[in-house]
């Protein structure tokens, strides 16, 4: 091949920006990770679990910079704003797909700011009630809605939050006339199931597992479309009676947008390596994550299929975005 050839095709790379010298030169300094949560929550636990990991991997320090506020928004404008050289990345969730339903006038756009560079864990929804409630099943939750609906309330966190509209899902497809009462935290749900102003509840299995294996709490089933790993005894809602009824939450990492490809794939590979390691894969464990590993087109479709879904919810409860 000619070495004019050669040039050509270097300069078309170029612009592309698909150069491979930039996988080979990342990372030169300090990467970082942005997360839209306060310290100490799941999310934060988990990405230092995976900085402790990934550090020593790539020879650089990664630190997790916590900007809450703004519905993520902060976190998000941090991210669009970085230089496209690996060096910063957003762990984003479900709440960026809802996010699009819910305001009026987001600051950033997922297809104009950012890369994705793959999804990373799953999170499923379970529906519970005090464990000294008669209700045992999907069907007795129904029925028990169904026949005293001025008696039975449903309660979840906050109005537009993934557990509020998996609740409103529930509703909805079961036919229900009920209300769904919005807490502020998942303690204050707690206490509304303990002293009865609500009768069940949605919330992530992380949030409620401990409540439900220490015996406060009696999980009736979860949301996904196949058993949850941490409660494998607990069926599916589709399996008790509404089969096409699915929700859950996820998590995962976009780069800047104009990120060079080559750098995309090498940041996939590291961060793949990351979850798939013994100390991650148990700290996962401990925080009652699912562990979901894939490309980068994996994470654009769980992202553009989630929209549908909380858009149809929020749009058939009538949620008024801000």
């Amino acid at each position: 091949m000619s070495g004019r050839i050669l040039l050509s095709i270097a300069a078309v790379l170029a612009g592309l920006g698909c150069s491979p010298s930039h996988a080979q030169e990342w990372p030169s300094r300090t990467v970082k990770i942005v997360m839209g949560f306060g310290a100490g929550g799941l999310g934060d636990i988990a990405a230092r679990s995976m900085a402790n990991v990934m550090s020593p991997a790539i020879g650089q320090p990664v630190i997790i910079e916590n900007m809450p506020g703004a519905g993520g928004a902060t976190a998000a404008m941090n991210l669009a704003r970085a230089a496209p050289d690996g060096h910063t990345m957003l762990w984003v969730s479900s709440q960026n797909a809802i996010a699009t339903s819910m305001f009026k006038n987001l600051p950033y756009d997922w297809s104009r700011d950012f890369a994705p560079i793959g999804p990373m864990a799953t999170f499923d929804f379970v529906l519970f009630v005090p464990s000294n409630s008669p209700l045992k099943t999907v069907k007795d939750v129904i029925d028990a809605a169904k026949k005293e609906p001025d008696k039975f309330n449903f309660g979840s966190i906050a109005t537009g939050t993934a557990q509020n509209l998996s609740t409103l899902q529930f509703v909805s497809m079961a036919g229900l006339k009920v209300p769904v009462v919005a807490h502020r935290t998942t303690g204050d749900v707690m206490t509304g199931l303990l002293s009865g102003t609500i009768q069940a509840a949605f919330e992530t299995i992380p949030g409620a597992v401990g409540q439900i294996k220490g015996g406060q709490m009696r999980a009736i089933a979860v949301s996904s479309t196949t058993r949850n790993p941490f409660l494998p005894d607990v069926p599916t809602i589709a399996e008790s009676g509404l089969p096409n009824y699915l929700t859950y939450s996820w998590n995962g990492m976009v780069a800047p947008a104009r990120t060079p490809p080559a750098l995309i794939a090498r940041l996939n590979k590291e961060i793949t390596a990351t979850i798939n390691s013994a100390e991650v894969q148990a700290k996962f464990r401990d925080l009652i994550m699912v562990p979901r590993t894939g490309t980068p087109q994996d994470l654009q479709k769980i992202y553009e299929t989630d929209i549908a879904v909380w858009r149809k919810i929020i749009t058939e409860a009538n949620i008024q975005p801000n």
